[in-house]
């Protein structure tokens, strides 16, 4: 059978960086998510940046130095931002994902 030689992918996808690359810029990567009622901020961090020990609270097993996980917190919390970001926790991407 013949090589195909048409593109596979359609070339009118915008790229990585024409779609919120400023805010991804800006914010590192975090999306929003929504949760039972409540709107999340999540980044994914992966596994070269990834130094510490954490405990996931979705399974409450650890999630060891070098693994890639997700850091979550409110994005929509009574008490302010600096609130938020203090009580972020460190899940890991299938106990997020299932949760």
């Amino acid at each position: 059978m013949p090589r195909s030689n048409r593109p596979r992918r359609p070339r009118d996808r915008p790229k990585d960086d024409e779609s919120g690359g400023i805010e991804r810029a800006i914010r590192g990567g975090a999306t929003t998510e929504t949760r039972h009622g409540r709107s999340y901020t999540v980044q994914a961090i992966g596994a070269s940046s990834s130094v510490k020990e954490y405990v996931c609270p979705g399974c409450s097993l650890i999630v060891a130095p070098g693994t890639a996980h997700v850091v979550v917190w409110r994005a929509d919390g009574l008490f302010g931002e600096a609130d938020d970001l203090a009580s972020r926790r460190h899940w890991h991407t299938h106990c997020w994902r299932i949760s």
